[in-house]
């Protein structure tokens, strides 16, 4: 492998465009893929190869990045690759999986002579376009330095977390910071909802915490979203948030523990989706709060009279 490896990216949603951009201003050769290609299709000004087929994309790629929806996508996506892969290619595998799902990956990764890394990123689209992720890694350690350029590209440091990726490491990780995410994100959208019903401006709310230890960054940024109505384009969407919150749950019964709080937390975001809301910033899991869209618009009659 070069100095400069080419890199093909398979998924160029939100967070796989920005990463393969970020590549491409690295100097690094990209090629790109998605379902949809026109997704992929404005990559092509930056200067990446735009396939037509998962195949085409990894032909002679030295790493492979995947930044797909979910594990099942990653697995069929590989699955329809594997004709293009070359033996002895690095996989970085950046979907938020499940961690059996991981294991299955790197079962694909090891039929194939692929060297694997179980590698998701903490972010969204803001860190991700300013190439500002934090990736959480696990792979051996023989083969670090040659994706060094490619993590280093994307993101302002990685996490080690162990020397083989089909123990899932990393995802755990992910998993973990993603239940803290998600449940201040779901607490945010409660806070603006029953301020609303009790006719309380969220300002009060905000000036009473504001510079304790009760202050956040993230809860001011998520209910400006909300408050606002910026909740398009997303930085991240309540269909993906879903995704993950499941994740947490199931990983949380399969090792013994009740997540009462993620498991509601999932159930909002599932309805948030089902209003309509699921292309929308995680942030609209404030719509779940309220069964029928009169309701919320009686609430903020009730707190503007």
């Amino acid at each position: 492998m070069t100095d400069k490896p080419t890199v093909s990216v398979l998924g160029t949603g939100i967070m796989g465009a920005a990463m393969a951009r970020n590549l491409l201003r690295a100097g690094l050769a990209v090629r790109v893929w998605n379902r949809t290609r026109a997704k992929a299709e404005p990559l092509a000004a930056d200067g990446a190869y735009v396939a037509d087929t998962p195949d085409e994309a990894v032909r002679d790629a030295d790493v492979v990045l995947t930044v797909l929806h979910d594990g099942p996508a990653v697995l069929r996506t590989v699955r329809q690759a594997a004709p293009g892969l070359r033996r002895g290619a690095v996989w970085i595998q950046s979907t938020t999986a499940g961690i059996e799902e991981v294991g299955e990956l790197a079962g694909l990764a090891r039929e194939h002579g692929l060297v694997f890394f179980d590698a998701p990123v903490l972010g969204t689209r803001a860190p991700a376009e300013a190439g500002q992720l934090v990736v959480l890694a696990a792979g051996p350690g023989e083969h670090r330095e040659a994706v060094a350029p490619v993590l280093e590209a994307v993101g302002s440091r990685t996490v080690w977390t162990g020397e083989d990726g089909a123990d899932a490491a990393a995802t755990r990780l992910k998993l973990v910071a993603n239940s803290w995410v998600l449940a201040a994100t779901n607490a945010t959208g409660e806070v603006l909802a029953l301020s609303q019903a009790l006719g309380v401006d969220p300002r009060s709310f905000f000036d009473v915490i504001a510079g304790g230890p009760l202050d956040m960054g993230y809860l001011r940024a998520k209910a400006a979203l909300v408050l606002e109505d910026r909740l398009s384009p997303p930085s991240f969407a309540v269909t993906t948030a879903a995704k993950d919150a499941r994740l947490i749950v199931e990983a949380g019964l399969r090792h013994g523990v009740r997540l009462d709080g993620a498991a509601a937390g999932a159930e909002r975001l599932a309805r948030a989706a089902a209003q309509g809301h699921g292309d929308e910033d995680m942030a609209a899991v404030y719509f779940a709060s309220f069964e029928e869209e009169g309701e919320r618009e009686q609430g903020e009659e009730r707190r503007t009279e």
